[in-house]
């Protein structure tokens, strides 16, 4: 079966984010998913975006997608792909579309000089056995942390007083 594997347009918002509630239902966690068209659309769409995305589309309709954003290795001093989601409807498991999303990302990787792609998965996921068919390597001497809702906010208070002023962020080495 053939796909056509391409960036995520605007016309398609709805059917990625239609998706990304299906990935929520997945992993077991569809109340934590809030995920809304605007602003999925303000995410990959605004005119310095920092999210991107790619879809898996059969006969003209999303089966599959891709959310992606750059980061960067300190030790290689090169950017990466983070894959935040890869989801492929139940109806195209199976038949190459979650491959050919995946290979897409590899592609931009190796025309960008990128050295690596990096996401995390569920221990529980069956696409774990597709991962490691396709060489991807398990990084299980990691600890993935988060910090969220008040925790994140009690830490942000803490930002010592004798600053000189707010902390400001980069785009494009310009400060925001």
């Amino acid at each position: 079966m053939t796909f056509e594997i391409r960036p995520v347009k605007p016309a398609d918002v709805p059917a990625v984010v239609a998706m990304v509630h299906e990935l929520a239902e997945f992993e077991r966690a569809p109340d934590q998913c809030r995920l809304t068209e605007a602003q999925l659309h303000a995410a990959l769409f605004n005119p310095a975006p920092a999210l991107f995305g790619h879809v898996a589309c059969q006969d003209g309709e999303p089966v599959g997608f891709t959310l992606w954003f750059l980061n960067f290795s300190t030790w290689r001093g090169v950017h990466g792909i983070y894959l935040e989601d890869l989801y492929v409807r139940p109806s195209a498991r199976g038949t190459g579309a979650g491959r050919a999303l995946l290979a897409a990302l590899a592609q931009v990787c190796a025309e960008r000089g990128y050295e690596r792609m990096d996401w995390w998965v569920l221990h529980w996921n069956p696409a774990r056995e597709f991962y490691h068919a396709v060489d991807a390597v398990a990084m299980d001497e990691w600890v993935p942390y988060r910090l969220t809702g008040p925790a994140l906010r009690a830490l942000a208070s803490r930002v010592p007083e004798a600053r000189s002023g707010p902390v400001q962020s980069q785009v494009g080495g310009v400060p925001q």
